[in-house]
């Protein structure tokens, strides 16, 4: 007798018999389907690694900036007969480094600012004025009617300016105590400059 038969005979409802190889069907589908999923789960597991790789590529330990190191230079002292203005003389003390000439356009408000700024600093920061083109009587009338204190260094034949890559007047170096250029001013200086130029060859190493 026939399952359905049987079930016909004991009043239950005929259960529909599947066909021939519907069992092996399945399975392959089921082993498909599982396949597929290993190779998603597979794709997934790349990317995540390319992303984890690339993360730590972009947000790793970043290198610690280098600084060109200034120039060295040795000038006459401006009006001082037999002395000299040198970066040398400062080894191990940061140091601003200004170029200007009495002919200087901006210069006439910067120099003015920076003599103001160096009393109110006690000379607690070394400032260094660099004159360059210009004549020892006009430079020197002129550093005396704008009240410079600081250090100058007569340059009249151009011989340091273009170390520093300079094509124009003023400009402004600030150096960290191992003499690196930590930042540059094209131009007239202001206060919020000068305290972000101290701020950083303060802090740079």
């Amino acid at each position: 007798m026939s399952v359905e038969s049987a079930a016909q005979a004991d009043g239950a409802a005929p259960q529909p018999v599947p066909p021939p190889g519907w069992a092996r069907g399945t399975a392959r589908r089921a082993g498909r389907v599982i396949a597929g999923h290993k190779i998603i789960s597979a794709a997934v597991a790349v990317l995540v690694v390319a992303a984890i790789a690339v993360s730590l590529a972009t947000t790793g330990p970043s290198k610690p900036k280098v600084y060109p190191r200034a120039a060295g230079f040795s000038l006459p002292a401006l009006g001082a007969a037999g002395q000299h203005v040198s970066l040398s003389q400062y080894a191990g003390k940061p140091v601003i480094v200004n170029f200007w000439a009495s002919w200087c356009g901006p210069c006439q408000q910067e120099t003015p600012l920076l003599a103001s700024w160096y009393k109110q600093e006690h000379g607690k920061v070394v400032l260094l004025g660099l004159d360059e083109n210009d004549s020892a009587s006009a430079a020197l009338n002129f550093a005396h009617a704008k009240g410079v204190t600081y250090p100058l260094g007569f340059d009249p034949n151009v011989t340091v300016a273009p170390a520093y890559g300079i094509d124009a007047l003023p400009q402004t170096f600030f150096l960290n105590a191992k003499h690196q250029i930590v930042d540059h001013w094209p131009g007239a200086l202001t206060t919020a400059i000068l305290d972000k130029g101290l701020a950083l060859m303060n802090s740079a190493s």
